[in-house]
């Protein structure tokens, strides 16, 4: 989903730094390796970007799926990540700067089993001892990455109020089921998966490109007053699942 926005931001932007864990290869950017889960490569990564000039838009797709890592793992990444990464970009914000951060649909999924301490929990990552905690508490890595996921929606909502302060927007998006190598591997060893897919109206698993004109949206100008929300994009398998 990442490579298919800068794809889609070629069009109506400059693309200046493409990240993931290892430094991308893709053409027309300057590929930058960074782990979000460690607070000095995202600081170093946020210092890169100043130089490279003004932020116009940063979007946030780095996150691991439940056949990916243990509970902590995958709350360090999703969760821990997201707030590295909307607290340092936070220090580049600007009039016009707008930011997207990936979800996940299963965060509405499990949502009847969110309680106020468990939340409360998922603001504060940076607090010493919370990856440990929450992996105590969710240590089901399925439950875990629905409610780091969660999280990523609390952060970028509490996120737009700091950005909004300087004339910056901060959204998230929730995919459904995504023809994606990862999409596809959760596909193959997570039975439920096929359910969520047989369920949903669209009738298929949506794609990369799918999410990208989304994201593209929720970055440009067209977007100017949409803020501190979460955008569901899932070919309706929530409502699918909910009429059955």
């Amino acid at each position: 989903m990442g490579r298919a926005c800068v794809d889609s931001l070629r069009g109506v932007a400059d693309v200046l730094m493409a990240v993931d864990l290892e430094a991308p290869d893709i053409v027309g950017t300057n590929g930058v390796a960074c782990d979000v889960a460690d607070p000095g490569a995202v600081s170093s990564l946020v210092d890169q970007a100043r130089l490279a000039g003004p932020l116009r838009g940063l979007v946030h797709a780095a996150g691991i799926s439940p056949t990916m890592g243990d509970a902590r793992r995958i709350f360090a990444v999703n969760l821990l990540g997201t707030a590295l990464l909307l607290d340092g970009f936070t220090r580049l914000a600007a009039p016009g700067s707008a930011a997207v951060c990936i979800a996940s649909s299963s965060a509405y999924q499990l949502a009847p089993f969110a309680t106020p301490e468990g939340d409360a929990l998922l603001d504060d990552p940076l607090a010493p001892g919370r990856l440990d905690e929450l992996a105590g508490q969710y240590a089901d890595a399925g439950f875990a990455y629905a409610m780091s996921k969660r999280g990523v929606i609390r952060a970028a909502a509490r996120a737009a109020v700091r950005w909004g302060a300087v004339g910056g927007r901060v959204n998230s998006l929730s995919p459904g089921i995504i023809e994606t190598p990862m999409g596809r591997q959760e596909l193959e060893q997570q039975p439920y998966m096929r359910d969520m897919l047989a369920a949903t109206p669209a009738g298929r698993a949506g794609t990369a490109a799918e999410i990208a004109n989304v994201v593209a949206f929720l970055l440009s100008d067209q977007a100017s007053y949409v803020s501190g929300i979460d955008v569901l994009v899932d070919g309706g398998m929530l409502q699918g699942l909910a009429q059955q």
